[in-house]
């Protein structure tokens, strides 16, 4: 983004900034993501905008590293060679980074993965990355961590909570409306 407003600096010395403090030692093996992740027979690619150090080492601390076909990093997403697509994007001879949110980082991901946008489902957890997910044609999914609930729309919200619409005297209290944690979630097929 900076970038893209005239800002010039170092791509992998601002990676290597913002990644080499990261407590890496506090991510430990996820068994049961890795399950998960195993028993889907559809191809899995992580899409990501950080570089590719850093996704490989996430990825090995999760013990993930081989439930995916691949990773789309900064360095093959900004790689104009492999994505000829993204030629028209140069200016003068500078190239212009792209990343997500932006719908063209998006766009260029699917065609380097070779797949199609309406039977791609598409996994994040930023509001932004999920609109331009959406407007490429993707089946987006939200992942809000630590929420109680997710609505598509507060419309949902008297479906989603209708202990809300319970008598007044039975919950005194909010908290007591909403005893136990739940997510709820729409899945597209």
């Amino acid at each position: 983004m900076f970038q893209a407003l005239g800002y010039e600096f170092d791509n992998e010395e601002f990676h290597g900034y913002v990644h080499g403090a990261l407590p890496y030692d506090s991510l430990k093996p996820d068994p049961v993501l890795r399950n998960l992740l195993l028993s889907l027979p559809q191809r899995k690619i992580i899409f990501t905008n950080a570089e590719k150090g850093h996704a490989a080492q996430v990825l090995e601390r999760l013990d993930l590293e081989d439930c995916f076909e691949g990773v789309i990093c900064f360095e093959i997403l900004n790689n104009n060679n492999n994505n000829p697509s993204l030629e028209s994007k140069f200016n003068g001879g500078n190239d212009i980074i792209i990343c997500k949110p932006s719908i063209e980082a998006i766009q260029a991901a699917v065609k380097i993965a070779d797949t199609q946008p309406n039977k791609t489902i598409f996994f994040d957890d930023s509001v932004r990355n999920m609109e331009n997910g959406k407007a490429a044609g993707l089946h987006t999914v939200i992942l809000v961590p630590g929420a109680d609930h997710a609505l598509g729309s507060i419309h949902n919200i008297k479906e989603a909570l209708p202990e809300l619409w319970e008598d007044e005297d039975e919950n005194d209290q909010p908290e007591q409306a909403m005893q136990a944690p739940v997510v709820e979630t729409m899945v597209l097929v």
